[in-house]
């Protein structure tokens, strides 16, 4: 049963930091690319941060110079370090994990953690 678990989530005071991890496991395909998310109340779910594993990195450019998106293939996870936080940083984050194999592609998403930054 393929998986895809948060961690990191909490209260954090504006300008203060706060790192994500996301594992992703179960699945016989390869681990292709692994992103961040993020949706607040009353928003659409948008990208925050994307990494190709063993590739390129892709930033929203809300967070861009603040936020570090990070993967150890070998353990099939990924990391969002976010520094300087702001209250609109504030959201259920999500993390999605791309699976490949030779004919197949698929997405599968983790439950979120909240993030909250607040005074």
């Amino acid at each position: 049963q393929v998986q895809v678990v948060e961690s990191g989530g909490g209260l954090v005071q504006p300008g203060g930091s706060l790192r994500l991890s996301c594992v992703a496991s179960g699945s016989i395909f390869s681990l292709h690319y692994m992103g961040w998310y993020r949706q607040a109340p009353g928003k659409q779910r948008e990208l925050v941060a994307g990494v190709i594993l063993g590739g390129s990195t892709n930033y929203a450019d809300s967070v861009k110079g603040r936020f570090t998106i990070s993967g150890d293939n070998a353990k099939n996870t990924v990391y969002l370090q976010m520094n300087s936080l702001k209250p609109e940083d504030t959201a259920v984050y999500y993390c999605k994990a791309n699976f490949r194999g030779a004919t197949t592609t698929y997405d599968c998403w983790g439950q979120g953690t909240q993030v909250t930054v607040s005074s």
